[in-house]
């Protein structure tokens, strides 16, 4: 059980840095995520988001792992299904969630971190918040800036500490898995002139990443999308389940998938992933 509940919550932490944290769902839905990566299995998880909470089905070598997140109460729950038993797990609330100043800065998610607006400017015909962002590490002073798009609320530029350079530029409009989305390529250069390119399809109605596209074949995306209020059952422990005590260590949403879920998702931290890669943590 103890292997079931540590897999299942790793895997959640996949979806939601993938989709969305629930914090502020614009449309409730639900959905197939699919993984792909050239030469392994796809990997395929039944989501279900409401207002409040995530809901995640998985298949793991037989056993369906149910868990349900209500990342606004910094709650779990992974339901055990076959012996009709549940652990719950909850987290105090950190510094990022306490820290109401730095919500909707390029700080947010970063611990630690201090934001400095110093302009608006425009980038690519669109209209931008120069920021400039400070953190210490290790006892150094690292600053870095970045233009955050004022509609999307995404970086279309980012210049990190150690010279690394990202920009996100729209390319077109595209239909993708029958949702009309904007079709966005993020591209980032290393002092050393290594790069790296992705490609990400962004969901207006949704206000969320729907498909990506990363180096070497990795795809991950959302199908089968159905807009639709979610059946407030399913975000709830069904009646004469058990609740088991099993001490099992909750993994950081601030270091799954390389730190690339910060306390809150919204459309800018959806787009920035690949751009956190070159960050101070």
């Amino acid at each position: 059980m103890t292997a079931l509940i540590r897999v299942g919550m790793l895997l959640s932490g996949y979806l939601i840095v993938f989709t969305v944290n629930a914090f502020e769902v614009a449309t409730e839905f639900s959905a197939e995520a699919v993984q792909s990566v050239p030469g392994q299995p796809a990997m395929n998880i039944k989501m279900f988001v409401s207002k409040k909470a995530v809901r995640t089905e998985t298949n793991i070598n037989g056993n369906t792992v149910v868990e349900i997140v209500y990342p606004n109460e910094n709650r779990r729950i992974l339901l055990n299904q076959a012996r009709k038993t549940y652990v719950e797990q909850k987290r105090q609330a950190n510094e990022l969630q306490k820290n109401k100043n730095i919500k909707g800065t390029p700080c947010e998610g970063i611990a630690g971190a201090k934001c400095k607006k110093l302009s608006n400017e425009k980038l690519n015909k669109r209209q931008t918040v120069k920021w400039e962002m400070t953190v210490m590490r290790k006892g150094n002073k690292l600053k870095s800036l970045h233009w955050i798009d004022k509609k999307r609320h995404m970086p279309l530029r980012e210049q990190l500490y150690d010279g690394t350079v990202s920009t996100m530029t729209m390319v077109a409009k595209e239909k993708v898995n029958g949702r009309n989305t904007e079709k966005w390529k993020f591209h980032s250069v290393r002092p050393n002139g290594q790069f790296i390119e992705s490609l990400q399809w962004y969901d207006p109605k949704l206000k969320m990443v729907i498909r990506e596209v990363l180096p070497g074949g990795y795809v991950r995306e959302l199908r089968n999308i159905k807009v639709a209020r979610q059946n407030k059952k399913l975000f709830k422990v069904p009646a004469g389940y058990k609740k088991e005590n099993i001490s099992v260590t909750v993994p950081s949403q601030n270091k799954t998938m390389n730190r690339q879920a910060p306390a809150k998702m919204n459309f800018r931290n959806n787009m920035q992933r690949p751009a956190t890669q070159g960050r101070v943590r």
